[in-house]
């Protein structure tokens, strides 16, 4: 399992690049974003399980990124990625922090939503 504390010193480190709060309906939404654009490239939300069609009503981490949508089929094929959450299905996927064992699973991901997000 990964925790976002994981991920917010992830991406701190790579991309120089704090998390903000934009709700505080919900405090533990944590959105990363460009700092010339402000555009989300990721966003880190507590979600029950069922929320991305799991069986279960347990709160857990998830991690919204973009990708490519040529890719988005194969990548919701892997055991940890889901139809995203609360954003476009065709050019956002969600991934389950609980189901995820390690960082280096995702980075590429991330780096992939970085790039897709930046400017043009």
């Amino acid at each position: 399992m990964i925790k976002r504390e994981e991920i917010s010193q992830y991406i701190n480190k790579n991309y120089d690049i704090h998390p903000d709060y934009p709700w505080s309906k919900f405090p533990g939404y944590a959105a990363f974003r460009h700092k010339e654009s402000g555009k989300w490239f990721s966003l880190i939300m507590n979600v029950t399980g069922d929320k991305i069609g799991l069986s279960s009503k347990e709160e857990i981490d998830i991690l919204n990124v973009k990708a490519e949508k040529e890719f988005i089929g194969a990548l919701r094929n892997k055991s940890n990625i889901y139809a995203a959450y609360h954003m476009n299905k065709d050019n956002w996927i969600t991934i389950n922090l609980n189901e995820t064992t390690n960082i280096s699973q995702i980075k590429d991901l991330i780096e992939d939503s970085f790039n897709l997000t930046g400017p043009s």
